[in-house]
């Protein structure tokens, strides 16, 4: 499997099946990676409704015929704009779909959906875990640290998305705390340094990791790929 960090907190997993988290991909001035640079994708997962995380959705759900999974309320969002495959949830959910396994976790955030000067209910902001070709991945989308993330640690995480920008989510502090509570085989620092009020070291990050041993810290600059 190969993983590979866009930039933000957008993750393009490829392997039996291609996945996209957050493809936040035009406008987003990390990203080295274009929409159409993506192999076809068959499923995407959106975390909330922020614009930095919908992102390009609609755009390669249209293109691939993708599955979007998400809560209820952006699911039916995106069938608004015409999105054709949606698969709704929300959280403690888990579902089965083909190939893969989708658990909806807790996050600590907002999700609104800005439209001109309209903000729309977005529903609840999420985590989310995939399983994929017998690996687990673990994409905290946009949260503070919380204590439901003790339970994560019997999920047996080979991989983990922290974000460390603090402000709008959890800090190099409060990712490493977070670290400790999970114990994933490799976490990924991701959504910091997009803009000035999330800048953040990710070397700090991955040294704390380190003297704890409780995972392997990779940093990936966007486009950088990770093979497990």
């Amino acid at each position: 499997m190969k993983i590979t960090f866009i930039g933000h907190a957008a993750v393009l997993i490829e392997g039996s099946k291609n996945i996209v988290i957050d493809p936040f991909i035009e406008g987003n001035p990390a990203a080295k990676i274009k929409v159409e640079d993506l192999p076809k994708i068959d499923y995407i997962i959106v975390t909330h409704g922020h614009g930095d995380h919908i992102g390009n959705t609609v755009d390669i759900a249209k293109r691939d015929k993708s599955v979007v999974i998400s809560n209820f309320e952006i699911s039916f969002y995106l069938q608004k704009k015409g999105v054709e495959n949606v698969h709704p949830m929300h959280i403690g959910g888990r579902s089965d779909l083909e190939e893969i396994k989708i658990k909806l976790t807790p996050a600590l955030h907002g999700s609104g959906i800005i439209e001109g000067d309209q903000i729309i209910y977005g529903g609840n902001p999420a985590g989310v875990i995939i399983e994929l070709d017998h690996k687990k991945i673990y994409h905290a989308g946009d949260t503070g640290l919380t204590k439901d993330m003790e339970l994560l640690e019997y999920e047996d995480i080979d991989v983990a998305f922290l974000p460390i920008g603090g402000n709008y989510t959890m800090d190099i502090e409060d990712a490493f705390i977070a670290t400790k509570m999970i114990s994933p085989k490799i976490v990924v620092p991701i959504h910091y340094n997009t803009w000035p009020v999330i800048a953040a070291d990710p070397e700090v990050f991955c040294r704390k990791v380190c003297e704890i041993k409780k995972a392997e810290c990779k940093i990936l600059k966007p486009g950088d790929s990770l093979e497990i």
